[in-house]
């Protein structure tokens, strides 16, 4: 499905982040995402793991989630691979309008990929994320050890009472910071391992799930 050598298809993966944001003053919770049409557009991407061009967005259509693929995110070690392969990373921007009076949080991520790990190799997937104007206080990070060749899965999921949510009539980026590596003990020795995310196969993907409020 992927080359143990190329640094083509995949990756991605990894966590999620609570964003010390003031409350949302005024703001209910609601149990039902809003009517509407809600958008999501890719402002900005940079990283060694995701060249501009090579990541996309799509919004689940009953607005309960926004989908993220990425085209070009695998780490990999062992096999005469260079230093810098190991670890690459994604940050990307995006601009979410949403329904008028509505904010949403991220109450929860789910992430899958494929990861190829011989018995002395360890894959780490970290991930963390923050609105624009806002520092990032939380990662969280998940790991793989060998002997692995499959598909591996990490949900992250936050306390409702720990939600952030975007402020109130104000369009702020969300910024998702992603991080694949890959290590092995014997970098020369030892055959490739890579951790990646496969866009070539449909489930494979990372899903963001909202939360909602009126505001």
């Amino acid at each position: 499905m992927i080359s143990t050598l190329g640094a083509g298809l995949a990756t991605a993966a990894s966590l999620l982040l609570a964003v010390p944001a003031a409350p949302v003053s005024g703001a209910q919770a609601v149990s039902v995402p809003p009517p509407g049409r809600i958008t999501i557009s890719v402002a900005s991407v940079n990283g060694s793991g995701c060249r501009p061009g090579s990541a996309a967005v799509s919004v689940a259509p009953d607005n309960t989630a926004f989908t993220v693929t990425y085209s070009e995110y695998l780490a990999q070690a062992g096999g005469g691979s260079k230093p810098a392969d190991s670890r690459r990373n994604c940050q990307i921007a995006l601009r979410v309008h949403v329904p008028h009076g509505y904010t949403y949080a991220i109450a929860s991520a789910d992430y899958r990929g494929f990861a190829s790990l011989g018995r002395q190799a360890t894959g780490v997937q970290q991930a963390g994320y923050y609105f624009q104007g806002f520092p990032e206080t939380y990662r969280r990070t998940h790991t793989f050890n060998g002997p692995l060749n499959d598909n591996w899965q990490a949900t992250d999921q936050v306390a409702v009472g720990a939600l952030v949510y975007a402020p109130c009539g104000a369009e702020r980026n969300f910024n998702i910071n992603t991080e694949l590596r890959a290590t092995t003990r014997n970098a020369a020795a030892d055959p490739v391992s890579f951790m990646a995310m496969d866009s070539t196969d449909a489930s494979i993907n990372t899903i963001y799930n909202f939360a909602w409020k009126q505001c």
